[in-house]
């Protein structure tokens, strides 16, 4: 009788016989790109990383392959899965990536019929009946928080056994749909088995650091406010659950010494919550003097209540910190039941300038009350803040958030691949889709030209610096130079000036 390997988790322990040969899992990120994420560095897939690691620690042998990353498209995925041999294909899916998710998992069944697909990630854990019910490519669907369910539904399937005892999926059987009921969320997210070594670390770099190797981490999960735009509260059910903060700092201080990793992406929703926790994670990585920087995004007031350790942010690595400054409108605000003030989000980005923190604040432009003059009124907010970065977003309706209903009647478009941020999908009462978009690409475009005296007389070296090369980035991108273009249809002649000085032409 060969070895049993367990799968521990909230529900349990999930025995596999690993006499026979081991079972093999690819995980593949989908192929969807938008022009935006990209521009500034290649983000490793972190979800993937603790799914793998708890499918290993059930016995299958496991495979990460970040297709994205790769800029791969079908040929090469086709190329990689006969190559795999995979019994087990999984991916996630967010609303944008759903389209080219269901693409890889056809594909799968293309290359191999009795590959048994798994697909996960917010869209599918809130819309597994509408994909269930089409005809869609998916044999099982992991709903909510992913680790211990995947566990046990691969450790069944393997056993042979009966997958509607497997809390938290959906799947079809005899055309049927089977939803089982929800895993409860894990207790302590502490001690999850991370595949880091699965990763093919050189991919990932954050362009604007020189030489920088990237990764990503979580010190928290979830969020227990209420914008109703959001998909991550619902998500995570409301709910917010911390690390212990000498097991985070291990973890940041493994990937630093074992893969070079000296930038890192904080993943978190919300990883301020807790003043007296995040206190004492900043202690600690002052302490350790890790040679590390961090990339993050918290509330606006929580960057206020923390205005007398702000200090501790910068010294601890902290370089970066983006707000959802959304709307000058505190009527709108209200409405999207944010819980900020623009008055909050002045206070915050002036609190960042004075500790020398990069700052980036991101803006909603297609209301459905939204005119021509409102986009100014948003841009004119934009630049009476002043930060260092502004984002000027479509406000996009996920067909699962409270706010999908509310603005049901203007939504335009049911191409997911739209719901991007980037795209409108909301036609305003007195404005077009494509004045949507030209509203934003002019907010862009102004803010942007405005902000090139400005970085370049900066007395702070390091934002100067940052900025510059963040700026030399937006310069060499298609996607960006069009936006800069914008309705007048060519790029002015102050940004094409700039754009000759930072390539060296």
């Amino acid at each position: 009788m060969g070895r049993l390997l367990t799968i521990r988790g909230s529900s349990g322990r999930f025995p596999i016989d690993s006499a026979a040969r081991p079972s093999k899992i690819l995980f593949i990120t989908p192929p969807y790109h938008c022009g935006v994420a990209e521009i500034s560095g290649r983000w490793l897939p972190l979800n993937f990383v603790s799914l793998a690691g708890a499918a290993r620690r059930s016995g299958l042998l496991v495979e990460i392959y970040d297709a994205m990353a790769m800029d791969h498209g079908y040929p090469e995925i086709e190329e990689r899965l006969r190559a795999s041999g995979a019994t087990y294909l999984a991916t996630s899916a967010l609303t944008a990536t759903i389209t080219e998710a269901l693409k890889i998992l056809e594909l799968a069944k293309r290359v191999n019929p009795a590959t048994v697909t798994i697909l996960g990630g917010i869209h599918p854990t809130f819309m597994y009946d509408e994909l269930l019910n089409s005809s869609s490519p998916v044999d099982y669907i992991v709903v909510g928080e992913g680790e211990v369910t995947l566990a046990h539904l691969l450790a069944t399937l393997e056993g042979e056994g009966e997958p509607a005892k497997v809390p938290g999926i959906a799947f079809r059987r005899g055309g049927e749909l089977v939803v089982t009921p929800r895993r409860a969320l894990m207790e302590s997210i502490d001690d999850l088995p991370m595949a880091w070594d699965l990763l093919e670390w050189e991919r990932y770099s954050y362009f604007i650091i020189p030489g920088s190797r990237l990764g990503a981490i979580a010190t928290s999960r979830g969020c227990d406010r209420s914008c109703s735009f959001c998909s991550q509260q619902q998500f995570w059910e409301h709910s917010w659950r911390g690390r212990v903060p000498r097991k985070v700092v291990e973890e940041l201080e493994l990937l630093y010494t074992t893969y070079g990793v000296n930038v890192f992406l904080l993943t978190d929703e919300y990883p301020t919550r807790d003043r007296e926790r995040w206190e004492v994670l900043l202690d600690l990585l002052i302490a350790r003097k890790l040679p590390v920087s961090f990339l993050m995004e918290t509330r606006a007031a929580d960057i206020i209540r923390d205005g007398d350790i702000l200090g501790k942010y910068r010294q601890a690595g902290v370089v970066h910190i983006s707000i959802g400054a959304e709307s000058g409108e505190q009527a709108l605000l209200d409405s999207l039941r944010k819980e900020q003030t623009g008055d909050e989000v002045r206070e915050a980005l002036n609190l960042l300038r004075r500790e020398g923190i990069v700052s980036e604040a991101s803006f909603m432009v297609g209301f459905p009350q939204e005119s021509t003059e409102s986009v100014k009124q948003t841009l004119r907010y934009a630049q009476s803040l002043n930060p260092d970065i502004a984002n000027f977003m479509a406000l996009t309706p996920w067909p699962y958030t409270p706010l999908h209903g509310e603005v049901a009647p203007h939504i335009r478009s049911d191409d997911y691949g739209r719901y991007n941020l980037v795209e409108p999908v909301i036609q305003p009462a007195g404005m077009s889709l494509s004045q949507v978009e030209s509203g934003i690409n002019s907010c862009f475009r102004i803010f942007n030209m405005g902000k090139i005296i400005d970085i370049m007389t900066m007395k702070d070296d390091f934002r100067r610096g940052y900025l510059l090369r963040a700026s030399k980035l937006m310069m060499g991108s298609p996607f960006i130079m069009k936006k800069l273009g914008g309705v007048l249809g060519s790029i002015p002649a102050k940004v094409s000036q700039m754009k000759k000085r930072f390539s060296g032409e």
